[in-house]
Formats: C-alpha cells, structure tokens, sequence
C-alpha cells in the first residue's frame, strides 16, 4: 500500500460523519445505467446543468464561439481575448458583473528568476482523461457534477498556487474535436459537436488564447463543456497513450494542439476515469510508470494520480472491469489514489485527494 492510500484510508475514518450526500451503488449494465444526476455538493459554488452547459455555444445554434468576460490575474476585467487593457462596460441598470465561481488567489508573481525556496508549487497542471465510450454516459455526468467543489477545495487548500492549467483529453483520438486537432490521440478537448451523448458545443474561446482552461475562465462551465465528450468513442480505451501524447513534447511545440499547456516547473495532477481495463496502451505499469515520471525530470513525487476506475471491490464487479493494470500504475506513485467509477458521485474522492495533492505541493521539487 502506497503512502496516499494509507493516508485515504487514516482520513476516511476521520471525515466519515460529514455528509456529503454520497451513496456507492453499482452502476449497472452498459445499457442500462442510471441517467440521473449526482446529487450533493461541499462548497457554494455551482455549475451548469450537465449537458446544458450556460453561455457555452450549441452547436445546433449559431456555431460561433463564446465571449465570456472573466477575471484575469490582478483582477483585471478581461474578454476573451484575454486583453486587460480595455475593461468591459458594466451590465445596464448599475449592476456589477457576475464574478462567482473558483478563482485561485494570483497574488504577486515573482519576479523573474527570484528565489522560490519559501514556497511550495506555485503552478498546477491538472489533465482529465476521459472514457468517450459507449458506457461512460453517466460516468461523465457524475464527473462534471463533482468539478466545482473539486476545484474550488484546491483554491482553498492551495493558497500559494497562483497559476492553474487544466485540460480534457479522451481516451481514443478523439474525431469531434477543433479541426487541425481532431482525431489527434492526446489534443485537448475545445469542441464536442455531434459527438452522441456530449454538451454538442464549442467549449472555448479560453481566456488563455491556447486549447486549455486557467483560473481566469469559468471553470465549472467550461469544464462542464469540455468533460461531457460524449459516448461514441472507441471501445480499445488507451487513457495510458492519450495522457503520454498530451503530456509530451509532440503536442507542445509552437502551433501545436497543446501548446504551453504544460509547463516543467508545475506539479502534475493526472485524473483517468475509465470502466474498462487498459489494454490498448503499449507497454506495461512500471513502463508507463517511468514514462510519466520522465515527463517530470524523473522525479515521481511531483505527480499525483486519480484513477476513478474499476477497483478490486464488489460494489463494482456488475458495473466496471477490474483496472488491475490501472491499479499497479497508480499505486506506484507516492501520491496516487484508486477511486470507485461507479459511485454515484465522486466528490468523496476528490475531498480526499486534496490532502494529496497539497502534501505532493508542499514537497514539489523544482527542476534542476
């Protein structure tokens, strides 16, 4: 047993009584899954309904791109092009704009090339690889109704991280994507449009100018947008070849579908979430083990790993195949936690995964 999992298991016992409105339940069967939304929430922040992302454009209406104004770092009123030299006019009759939803604490950047010795991470990259087959329809649901707490714990855990980038990918090459990225294993999900199951829209422009999400967008509703991918993708799942192609030097290079999206100087937080076993990435846990830690200067702890999968647990064995290859991958990393995919929500999972990943910040190791 890992290090993360002897801590899940000390901390389970210690927050048992909070209610949190999770119930574990099997899933079903591929084809007879129950359609409801997960209920139950930690924090105040909300999100779109699942599948009805707001101020997200269908694909079914005028096909162009939202000009969401966020805040941008210094609190500077931006659109979407991420300009904060023009602030955008207030809405009619005095009212002040709607700033809710997580917003990491930028504080003051350092300058460059100024000592961080007094700090832990103070950048997180945080990829979800996403199961677009035809039994993940409520899976995707379940996941994009925990997101907002998730992400709002880690703004509240992690007061010294001031720059977040997060990014979807599936686990095929995914063929509804942006043109010039689609069927492309490992590009970064901006459009779902006539995916079957899917939000069926275009899910950026992000404040970034790039192919992913930071502190500056609308997290829950761009993440509501972007994790729905739908469910008629391919049944040999490769989350292990899609996070690689995501992750490395291929994708990243100037004009790539992934370009600036990860960075070396940040922790890595990988989320799977996948019912099957994985059998179509080459290689093996431990090959896949040092091709992930060699993305990060070879030093393991500055990974943490998710794996909502199929775990060795009955409450799963009619819902989800048993991850054996998935388990072994993750329970080699100091900082990686098995989840159940077939829960009916995963917030009970991401509360405890916190502590992880701010433990895994606290001791983030800067590259050499």
């Amino acid at each position: 047993m890992n290090r993360g999992n002897r801590q899940f298991i000390r901390r389970a016992a210690l927050v048992a009584p909070v209610s949190v409105g999770l119930f574990i339940a099997g899933c079903g069967d591929d084809g007879g899954r129950d359609s409801a939304t997960a209920g139950g929430s930690l924090g105040a922040v909300t999100t779109a309904s699942p599948g009805d992302p707001a101020d997200v454009s269908s694909s079914s209406t005028t096909g162009e791109a939202p000009e969401p104004a966020s805040t941008g770092p210094e609190g500077a009123s931006t659109g979407s092009s991420g300009d904060p030299g023009e602030p955008e006019e207030a809405p009619a009759g005095g009212e002040e704009p709607d700033d809710s939803g997580p917003k990491f604490d930028l504080g003051d950047s350092p300058a460059p090339g100024e000592p961080q010795a007094d700090k832990p991470c103070v950048k997180i990259d945080l990829l979800f690889v996403v199961d677009n087959s035809s039994s993940m329809k409520q899976e995707q649901v379940n996941l994009v109704a925990s997101f907002p707490t998730f992400v709002s714990e880690i703004q509240q855990e992690l007061a010294d991280a001031e720059s977040l980038h997060l990014g979807v990918v599936t686990t095929d090459d995914y063929e509804h994507n942006e043109p010039g990225c689609a069927d492309t294993l490992g590009a970064l999900v901006t459009q779902t449009t006539g995916a079957k199951g899917a939000s069926d829209a275009e899910c950026g422009p992000f404040v970034s100018g790039h192919r992913f999400m930071t502190e500056a967008d609308d997290l829950p509703t761009r993440f509501t947008c972007a994790a729905q991918v739908g469910i008629d993708g391919s049944g040999d799942e490769m989350p292990i070849d899609a996070a690689l192609a995501a992750l490395g030097p291929e994708l990243a290079g100037p004009g790539g579908c992934n370009e600036q999206f990860v960075r070396e100087d940040a922790l890595l937080v990988l989320v799977l979430i996948t019912d099957e076993e994985e059998e179509g990435s080459a290689g093996d846990p431990p090959q896949w083990f040092e091709a992930i830690t060699g993305l990060k200067g070879g030093v393991e702890s500055n990974v943490v790993v998710l794996s909502l999968i199929g775990p060795k647990d009955p409450a799963c064995e009619d819902a989800a195949e048993v991850g054996e290859r998935l388990i072994a991958f993750t329970e080699l990393f100091t900082y990686g936690s098995v989840g159940q995919i077939c829960a009916e929500n995963y917030q009970m999972f991401f509360h405890e995964a916190i502590a992880g990943i701010a433990e895994a910040c606290d001791g983030f190791v800067p590259p050499g």
